[in-house]
């Protein structure tokens, strides 16, 4: 191990193979893993002593390599810094006689959760998250929810970045801390109606929410009896509450199966099911009056309708259509009311909001040819107002309360740049970028309106492309730093994502997983068509699954990229899927397949896995980072990769790997170091392009 400030570090190599249908799989690397992992999740400080040492080693040249940088990152903190408005607060959101809100004190990393009363009057801070995290490495508040009697409060809180939560209990009258302390839980919960029960979500050995539990406050935790088991290892668990208030939700589901049970949220029992699972039938369930609302993608229904069917229905049999589908137009996600029903749709890459009451029905959207639309949820059910969130990549955040009945838009807020922000400054486009199948890959961009469009100005091109997630056109103050110094800032919104519909995700998973990269190489030659970019002019950047993606398009295009910044990067794939053990490997095979059973799969997945492909050859300026207690992808993808990155390839750019040994899969949980490690990576990419 190579241990000079400014000598990049050489981790040794311990040859180890395995034998998977047939093939040999031979891993030099394979020693950084710890073997007592599960542990280390829970205690940092009993990682392995070899490894720990090439972690730290690698921290220690990232830090010489940067060093000359530190006032840079200082110049783009403070600037970040001082676009946030560090005493911001939401609109407060009422519930009967209160209004409930969280805000930021000036300096503060962590949010406070507080309300008032509706009609106006002081604030009452019901949980202070800068007290909470005093002394704390690592302290992050997953949850928090007031009782309906408002009269608790039950919050979650991760203490080691690993995601395994405890809930916590207080007296809203008296301020006092319950003795209830919920440990070893996944950080979902819900609140029954007699704001004495909650039902949380438990993890198993493996770190995966398996089950959900009850808890009365006063009892043991000890004795709280588990209400639903999930069997299948590939599924995790969820809890939630209706709308209505009249139903608790169970829901088990892997990324394309679905199955919901409900509960009588005023005497919960047993929990019923809705629908039996089937593979590939996703479905979730509220209630509307008599009835039952159901978003599902039954009968082929691929963009997803909306069914309906009576209060006690148990059987799809049962189910009728009330919006049909209709391919393109993908439904995401409803809101129920108790006048009105709300519905979130995509078509043709941009969401609208449709507002339904009784047999008629309008929309709500924006002009811009990229934005982000958003509902905001709501404690209420009869009310005629919703609320819902508006942004583009040049148009700060804006908070609109709708009047359902009488059409009424009335801004509540708009996202404050205490430094200045003149969205006319600015460009944002969505460009088509033809792809080698004929498909045409959205790219949605954000440039300066003075910046030359000749090819010169670096390009940033970010991407992600997996589990169906859509990369959204919004506005983000930290990346203005990079578009105020020059950049052209791109999202490639390639398949694996659905901004296209489902099929884009479809076409972007399992034996089409190849999609995702050639889309992304389609998206920068794009640019290069257009003479938005040059070869050898753009940075690559994306995180977890993303990192998969830039990972993969380093071993397949290297000559196109000057930098890859990998954010907890997805690299170790092959590997990954091998081991059921993981957090990550039995929910994940429906998207990637089964490398274990499926002889196919395991041949697909090592034809494009990073880690497996690195190859001699020249690599783009490559910064990677990881999370020691990330469960998502555990810190050893990336240094494995780093490690065989830096013994094969053939160029003398840089290649760093930050690991945070305090954090986990989001990286710092205050929002001001969060903001630092974005100046970092934003500082790297300014040393490689020569940018100031």
């Amino acid at each position: 191990m190579g241990n000079s400030r400014s000598t990049p570090p050489v981790a040794a190599k311990r040859p180890t193979t395995t034998t998977h249908h047939g093939s040999h799989l031979s891993d030099d690397y394979a020693w950084i893993r710890d073997a007592n992992w599960r542990d280390v999740m829970r205690d940092p400080s009993l990682l392995d002593a070899d490894i720990r040492a090439n972690l730290e080693a690698e921290n220690t040249y990232w830090d010489s390599v940067m060093s000359p940088e530190k006032a840079h990152v200082a110049e783009l903190f403070a600037e970040m810094k001082g676009r946030i408005k560090e005493d911001d607060s939401s609109v407060p959101l009422a519930d009967g006689a209160w209004a409930y809100f969280r805000r930021y004190r000036e300096g503060g990393q962590h949010p406070l959760f507080c309300r008032q009363r509706r009609d106006g009057g002081s604030e009452t801070v019901l949980l202070d998250g800068d007290d909470e995290a005093t002394g704390l490495a690592f302290f992050k508040i997953t949850g928090c929810e007031h009782s309906p009697d408002h009269r608790l409060l039950a919050y979650a809180v991760d203490l080691k970045g690993s995601e395994i939560c405890s809930i916590h209990f207080r007296d809203l009258q008296t301020g006092d801390e319950l003795p209830d302390v919920l440990d070893g839980a996944g950080g979902g919960f819900e609140w029954a109606n007699d704001s004495r029960t909650v039902f949380y979500t438990v993890l198993d050995d493996d770190h995966r929410p398996h089950a959900v539990r009850r808890h009365v406050l006063g009892d043991d935790p000890s004795a709280d009896i588990t209400v639903y088991e999930e069997a299948d290892s590939g599924f995790f668990v969820g809890v939630g509450k209706t709308e209505s208030r009249r139903f608790l939700t169970i829901n088990a589901h892997d990324h394309q199966t679905s199955e919901v049970y409900l509960l009588d949220a005023d005497a919960p029992g047993q929990p019923e099911l809705v629908a039996a699972r089937q593979v590939g039938h996703e479905y979730d369930v509220s209630d509307h009056g008599d009835r039952l609302l159901i978003r599902t993608n039954a009968d082929g229904a691929e963009d997803f309708k909306i069914m309906s069917a009576p209060l006690g229905a148990r059987s799809p049999t049962e189910w009728r259509d009330l919006v049909q589908h209709q391919p393109g137009r993908l439904i995401l996600g409803l809101q129920v009311f108790a006048d009105f029903v709300v519905r979130l749709e995509r078509v043709d890459g941009l969401p609208r909001i449709v507002v339904v009451h009784g047999d008629e029905e309008h929309s709500i959207a924006f002009d811009e040819e990229a934005y982000h639309l958003g509902l905001a949820g709501s404690f209420e059910y009869q009310t005629s107002v919703m609320r819902f969130t508006y942004s583009s990549m040049t148009t700060p955040e804006r908070v609109y309360d709708y009047d359902m009945a009488s059409r009424e838009r009335t801004l509540r807020k708009q996202q404050e740049v205490p430094s200045g922000h003149d969205p006319a400054d600015y460009v944002t486009r969505r460009i088509q970028a033809p792809a080698a199948d004929g498909e045409t890959v959205p790219v949605s961009l954000l440039y300066r309106r003075d910046t030359p469009l000749d090819g010169r100005a670096p390009v940033l091109l970010y991407g992600y492309g997996a589990y169906g997630y859509s990369m959204p056109a919004a506005f983000s103050t930290a990346r203005l730093s990079l578009v105020d110094r020059g950049f052209v800032y791109a999202v490639a919104h390639v398949r694996g994502g659905m901004e296209k519909g489902y099929r884009w995700y479809r076409q972007g998973r399992g034996i089409d997983k190849p999609n995702t990269f050639s889309d992304f190489i389609a998206a920068a030659e794009g640019l290069i068509a257009i003479e938005m970019a040059s070869a050898g002019r753009i940075a690559a950047q994306g995180g977890s699954a993303g990192g998969m993606l830039v990972g993969a398009v380093a071993n397949l295009r290297p000559e196109l990229f000057k930098a890859i910044v990998a954010q907890v990067p997805f690299v170790d794939v092959l590997n990954t899927m091998l081991d059921a053990s993981l957090p990550l490997t039995p929910p994940e095979w429906p998207e990637w397949g089964n490398p274990i059973d499926d002889a196919e799969a395991y041949a697909r997945i090592a034809a494009y896995s990073p880690y497996d492909n690195v190859s001699t050859q020249d690599y783009p300026n490559i910064y990677v980072t990881a999370g020691l207690t990330d469960p998502r992808v555990t810190y050893w993808e990336p240094a494995k990769w780093v490690a065989k990155l830096r013994a094969m390839k053939t160029d003398d750019n840089t290649l760093c790997l930050k690991t945070n040994m305090q954090a986990g899969h989001a990286g710092a949980a205050g929002r001001f170091d969060s903001l630092k490690e974005v100046a970092e990576s934003y500082a790297f990419l300014l040393r490689v392009f020569g940018g100031g």
